[in-house]
């Protein structure tokens, strides 16, 4: 883990609201110098901090389509088994998110699919075809009352500094 001083919270912060913005913009609103925010921007983004920067779509502008989170249950839970599976459906393009969890099912998935005949062919290509499938739970989004890929970074641990003398 890296240590982060209040300029990276501040340009990490900042760049979570619009990674769109110029560097210019950034460094305005980072107060500090263009040199500085594009010096710590590309160490964040060397170091894999930043993983990658994106535009969220506003799915109801753009024919909402169907979303749906799935919890899957494999016949055999042994490591090759399970990396099988999670390469299978992070390959697939309606796999949005793909979770391997515990207790409980092995994986759980988000998918967006445009109907629901789009998600019946999810289900035959991952779920019917593969043969380690035990068990399928879909649940149908019937309203999105919060999306934030947004990390707090007020929780983040820091470490903790010595008193002074």
């Amino acid at each position: 883990m890296l240590d982060f001083d209040e300029i990276d919270l501040r340009l990490l912060d900042l760049l979570q609201d619009d990674a769109g913005r110029s560097n210019q913009d950034l460094a305005a609103a980072a107060h500090v110098s263009p040199a500085t925010a594009l010096r710590r921007v590309r160490r964040l983004v060397e170091t894999g901090v930043i993983e990658r920067r994106l535009t969220l779509l506003a799915s109801d502008k753009i024919g909402a389509g169907l979303q749906a989170l799935v919890e899957i249950q494999l016949d055999r839970q042994g490591a090759e088994h399970l990396e099988a599976f999670e390469a299978l459906a992070v390959a697939d393009a309606a796999v949005q998110q793909c979770w391997r969890v515990s207790p409980g099912p092995d994986f759980v998935l988000v998918l967006w699919v445009a109907d629901m005949a789009g998600y019946n062919a999810v289900v035959q290509r991952l779920f019917t075809q593969h043969a380690n499938v035990r068990n399928v739970k879909a649940y149908f989004s019937t309203k999105r009352a919060k999306f934030e890929p947004r990390i707090d970074l007020g929780l983040l641990k820091r470490p903790s500094t010595p008193p002074g003398p």
